[in-house]
């Protein structure tokens, strides 16, 4: 009766719950009813740890209104803390000519600008990425839950990648409608020398021009950027913790002081960071060149710019980005802490499914 779902599980190219119970000490031979029982299996769940008492329900408005606050934080603070370098990798995206590396171009900007122009853009940067950080870890709990709910306990441990991916996808669609204005006006800012240095002077220019379609013209761009950087990062994140706790760390979460399990989201989220940065590039190029130049398409610009244009500035958006997710995981992580909001363990594979596999009577 159970047999398809024996295949599935067995095939799921996401994780196999037959290898997950190999790591966990449950798989081998079936379940026998007639097998001298040996000695007790080790199980996770089993280990004494003091119960938590949280703040709020997993998935209520509390928890969401809170997890949005982590995100504004964990956004915010660290996207405007990295202005200079961003401002560096654009001009190097849009000016490769004049712009040709890293150090090149901080030794270009300290001597036409002086050190406050590294931080041209500061403030659309810090008001923008708050906006995004909002939708994009609070949109991201609500869409894990209420997905989560729709494909039911056992499916949604069988495909909690796809899980993973699809809210983070869902989530990042409403961040980047946020972000697109103020994105818009930071790149203006640090790409076009002499036409506006504070957002106050911008904004006002850039609806004269172009009205709305200045700030908003660059939002599909941004969604070939963010959406694949998000789904990395969040499904990257979320597996490499898994991970770590199942292969690294030598006992499970619940018996892990707040300390340990902070170092090891900052382990994972650095991880996540990297391969963020390589999916996420290309289209990054183009964003950076489409809000510079005016009535240009992405199309245009992707074409203009080539294959290996689109992959100029990938090491400092490396640097820059496996610095901000690192950052940004911590820094959310660390806000459900402090307001003792439930953080749910690395899933474990239910009772009933493993029922349904054999894997206990």
């Amino acid at each position: 009766m159970f047999s398809s779902v024996a295949h599935l599980a067995q095939a799921n190219p996401f994780n196999a719950p037959h290898l997950q119970l190999v790591q966990d000490g449950l798989a081998g031979p079936r379940s026998n009813p007639a097998r001298t029982p040996g000695p007790p299996r080790h199980s996770r769940k089993l280990a004494a740890a003091p119960v938590e008492e949280y703040s709020c329900e997993y998935g209520s408005a509390k928890f969401y209104a809170l997890c949005g606050f982590g995100g504004v934080l964990s956004c915010g603070l660290t996207h405007t803390a990295v202005v200079p370098l961003d401002l560096v990798k654009c001009r190097m995206q849009v000016d490769p000519q004049k712009y040709k590396g890293i150090f090149n171009g901080f030794s270009i900007t300290l001597k036409e600008d002086g050190v406050r122009g590294l931080a041209k853009g500061w403030a659309p940067t810090f008001i923008g990425y708050s906006m995004r950080g909002l939708c994009k870890f609070g949109f991201y709990e609500v869409f894990k839950v209420l997905y989560s709910n729709m494909l039911g306990e056992e499916n949604a441990y069988l495909w909690r990648t796809t899980l993973y991916l699809a809210a983070s996808a869902s989530a990042e669609f409403f961040a980047d409608i946020a972000l697109a204005p103020m994105e818009a006006a930071k790149v203006r800012i640090q790409t076009q020398p002499g036409y506006a240095n504070t957002l106050r002077d911008a904004a006002p220019k850039m609806y004269k021009e172009e009205a709305l379609k200045a700030f908003y013209k660059g939002v599909a761009p941004l969604w070939m950027r963010q959406i694949p950087y998000t789904m990395m990062k969040f499904a990257c994140f979320e597996r490499t913790v898994e991970a770590l706790y199942k292969f690294v760390v030598p006992k499970p979460r619940s018996e892990c002081s707040k300390t340990e399990q902070l170092v090891d989201t900052f382990v994972a989220g650095y991880i996540a960071g990297v391969f963020c940065a390589i999916v996420s590039h290309p289209a990054d190029s183009v964003v950076s060149v489409l809000n510079k130049e005016k009535g240009s398409s992405a199309s245009l610009v992707l074409q203009r710019l080539g294959f290996r244009g689109v992959w100029k500035g990938l090491f400092a958006r490396i640097i820059m980005i496996g610095t901000l997710t690192t950052l940004q995981w911590f820094i959310y992580d660390s806000v459900k802490v402090y307001f003792r909001l439930p953080r749910p363990p690395p899933p474990e594979m239910p009772e009933s499914l493993k029922k349904k596999l054999g894997y206990t009577q």
